[in-house]
């Protein structure tokens, strides 16, 4: 488990504790007893747990009993989770009210067996922590609740630095590349020019530079980027290097994609970059690099790699070889980084503690940056000299080790943090990370807190992320049209770093089932193998609470499906997603514990089991690109903690489910499918009364006041009776969504569709923060006035055409 997660799992379990004592369920006698004194005895043990975690790298002892702590603590939480689960459960079956008869449920007249099953086992929690208790006085832990401080997005004048990644000191490094790739005085059409550094100096930085400089733009007709990583794959570098030529997916064996390649290279002058390169198998080289001599001369191809010998490999006649930034260049990048404004402070004695801190950091930029942003905003001097004296001074030795340098970064972040960014571990190397689903993820798992029930789960959870992106725990994002983060990466050596922090508690499992893991809580898998019949090879698959379809190159057969979640009692986050399942399996309501379930690009899929409407606990469902889902279940007004409802690219979705209104929880919802009827539907009275029975209108949007992201609603009629239903969609209201994509139906009646396609935009006005807005096959003539109050918009599209 990372360092520092321990204290927070303590936390959650202190609260749902409190809560259970302060709700309004009249326990029973004993239950309530063995709650308040599991409360007390968590409170005593989490008060020294900050001590523990420190000196538990330096003691085996108190590392296993942390390791035993853990266990329980994690028991506990899970046996708190049952409990919670099943008065919620009777709080939805009685309407979402605290009823009497749910007040007495749990009273000492009414002790059910699901009651004195809790009991017994929260007492045998408790016996186990008495235990661990009585261990823990032995260890003379000092108490403290206070945790590392970290500044909070007020407090930061900019993050444009990080986006932008501004490089520094790379100029001479980027003009000798660049005479490289314009040199045509050499007798070969094709030259190879491997980058070699170690890691964290930049390689990846200064190929971005090359290869997005004006003149590279014009001087090659062809510029594709590859990024290779550990795995050398030739048949899949081809086949990503044609879907970038061409623009669309290929399928088949290396054999067509090879004629593919030659026909889209033959000839053209091109750059290639090789981004990360690792192979030292100088045959799987020749069998790449012959199938990529096709190009006309002055083609070059760029490699990185921290490896000689891998540039040796590749045949090049001298490697750049990539060092660190000497002082001069070093000192600027520090000064962006730890001190407001990016300016150099007047106190000299800070300047010159600062030059030795940098000198320390070896000329590493990404080090740099590490440091630089945990000294951010500290003035004062005697801090400064202790950060060099105790902690630089214990990795001063250790030259080429930068993750010890990265981990003083590490070390001084809040538990919250450590534990969201040791949970990337799961994610592949250079994998490409969308930022919302990320956050998705870390609220699954409880990671996010909110300090003030106003708050919004997925708000908090960016400000997780832009201070972990501030630190440079993640690079290379990508900004979407609005401005907003949509993905990031991590450097090889950050991920290295999660590996490391996150022990036995995460693992990347393959469909061999070689790697059995015996204490892991967190896995995600790659399924190399279609024919394969996949399992989870973990002894005990009740402690299993993340299941991740990271990287998948197969399918997952309907009964490997069933038999993969099976006896995953406590399983919280589930991605099945891109696996080619045709149906989910009805055992998926068993997961009473499921917070995220993900099952986009699934495209046989037609309906979902009405069992899925017994997860109460859902707050992530993501069906996106389920093109053959018709309908969603009629149930799925009972999910009310959902929070995020991903249906897009649900073409076949003909309507929303009744109710939808009820879950105001709702953050997210991607789609909205207005229910057939259209301007006929007042002659119809009967088939309206049929599709409400079945589907919602407009109106469940009222009170959906915490919608953001963006919104589409689609199959807007343009009828009178669309028009009353778009005035109560309570639109103004909403003033977290940030972009708004309105489509009416193709089809249209009489002469009166322009003033009620009209009168229907009105009555759809959005709250002034919105920053896009789409409007397609809208038969009105006139644009509202209320266009002009949005202040913020950036994007306005007009389309006869559903984008």
């Amino acid at each position: 488990m990372a360092e520092g997660a321990l204290f927070d799992l303590a936390g959650n379990v202190i609260n749902v504790l409190g809560s259970f004592i302060a709700e309004e369920i009249k326990l029973a006698l004993g239950v309530k007893t063995e709650i308040e004194n599991l409360k007390s005895r968590v409170s005593t043990i989490q008060a020294v747990l900050l001590d523990a975690e420190k000196r538990s790298s330096q003691n085996d002892v108190i590392k296993n009993w942390l390791g035993k702590l853990k266990d329980v603590l994690h028991d506990a939480d899970d046996v708190l989770d049952d409990f919670s689960t099943e008065v919620l459960r009777r709080k939805v079956m009685s309407g979402n009210k605290m009823t009497k008869e749910v007040r007495i449920f749990f009273s000492s007249e009414n002790q059910p067996a699901f009651c004195n099953k809790m009991g017994h086992e929260i007492k045998a929690i408790s016996e186990r922590l008495n235990a661990i208790e009585k261990e823990m006085m032995a260890y003379d832990f000092s108490r403290s609740l206070v945790e590392p401080q970290v500044m909070n997005r007020a407090d930061r004048e900019t993050y444009s630095f990080v986006l932008k990644d501004e490089v520094f000191g790379r100029e001479h490094d980027k003009k000798k590349i660049m005479e490289r790739l314009f040199d045509d005085s050499g007798e070969e059409n094709i030259s190879i020019i491997p980058i070699v550094g170690i890691g964290g100096l930049g390689k990846t930085t200064l190929a971005q530079l090359v290869y997005n400089d004006e003149d590279v733009q014009t001087k090659f007709e062809i510029k594709l980027w590859v990024c290779i990583s550990d795995i050398f794959d030739v048949q899949r570098i081809i086949k990503e290097i044609v879907e970038q030529l061409t623009k669309r997916q290929h399928e088949g064996g290396l054999e067509i994609l090879q004629n593919k390649l030659r026909e889209e290279l033959n000839g053209k002058k091109y750059l290639i970059i090789l981004d990360d390169l690792w192979n030292e198998d100088g045959n799987k080289w020749r069998r790449l690099i012959n199938l990529l001599m096709v190009g006309s001369r002055g083609s070059r191809i760029v490699v990185t790699t921290r490896s000689t010998k891998v540039a040796e490999i590749t045949g090049a006649t001298s490697p750049h070889e990539l060092e660190g930034l000497v002082l001069e260049k070093a000192w600027p990048l520090f000064v962006k980084m730890a001190f407001k404004g990016g300016k150099e402070p007047e106190n000299q004695i800070l300047v010159a503690l600062g030059k030795q801190i940098v000198g320390k950091c070896i000329g590493v930029p990404l080090a740099i940056r590490t440091i630089g942003s945990l000294l951010y905003g500290k003035t004062n001097v005697i801090e400064w000299q202790s950060f060099l004296d105790v902690k630089l001074s214990k990795i001063a030795q250790q030259q080429n080790d930068i993750s010890s340098t990265l981990k003083l970064s590490y070390d001084h972040l809040p538990s919250h943090l450590k534990q969201c960014f040791a949970y990337c571990r799961l994610f592949p190397k250079d994998f490409r990370i969308d930022v919302n689903t990320l956050i998705n993820l870390w609220i699954a798992q409880d990671f996010i807190v909110l300090e003030d029930p106003r708050q919004r789960f997925v708000d908090i959870g960016r400000e997780y992320f832009m201070e972990l992106l501030w630190r440079s725990f993640f690079q290379d994002v990508e900004i979407d049209v609005l401005d907003n983060i949509k993905s990031c990466k991590m450097h090889d050596l950050m991920h290295d770093l999660a590996i490391l922090v996150s022990g036995m508690e995460s693992a990347i499992l393959n469909s061999s089932g070689e790697n059995v893991i015996e204490k892991v809580h967190h896995v995600s898998f790659d399924l190399v193998d279609s024919s394969s019949q996949f399992s989870i090879p973990v002894a005990n698959k009740r402690k299993i609470r993340t299941i991740l379809a990271a990287s998948v190159g197969g399918k997952l057969g309907n009964l490997t499906c069933d038999a993969l979640i099976s006896n995953l009692n406590y399983l919280r986050t589930l991605d099945l997603s891109c696996l080619g399942l045709h149906v989910v399996p009805h055992s998926i309501g068993e997961l009473s514990h499921l917070r995220y379930l993900d099952l986009p690009e699934n495209r046989d899929i037609v309906v979902l089991p009405d069992s899925i409407t017994k997860l109460l606990n859902l707050q992530t469902l993501k069906l996106y690109r389920c093109s053959s889902l018709k309908e969603l279940p009629q149930g799925l007004k009972k999910l009310v903690n959902l929070r995020h409802l991903d249906v897009s690219a649900c073409t076949k979705l003909t309507h929303m489910p009744l109710g939808l209104g009820h879950l105001t929880s709702l953050e997210i919802l991607t789609w909205f499918v207005v229910r057939r009827g259209g301007s006929k539907a007042s002659s119809y009275s009967w088939y309206k009364k049929k599709q409400a029975e079945s589907g919602g209108g407009l109106s469940e949007l009222k009170e959906l006041g915490n919608l953001g992201g963006s919104l589409f609603i689609r199959k807007l009629g343009h009828g009178e009776d669309d028009m009353v239903e778009c005035k109560a969609t309570n639109m103004n209201q909403k003033q977290h969504l940030q972009e708004l994509k309105l489509s009416w139906n193709e089809e249209w009646d009489d002469g009166e569709t322009e003033c009620y396609d009209e009168m229907s935009l009105e009555g759809l006005q959005p709250h002034p923060n919105l920053k896009a807005l789409e409007l397609n096959n809208y038969m009105g003539v006139r644009i509202p006035s209320w266009v002009s109050s949005l202040t913020n918009l950036v994007k306005l599209i007009l389309d006869e055409n559903e984008r």
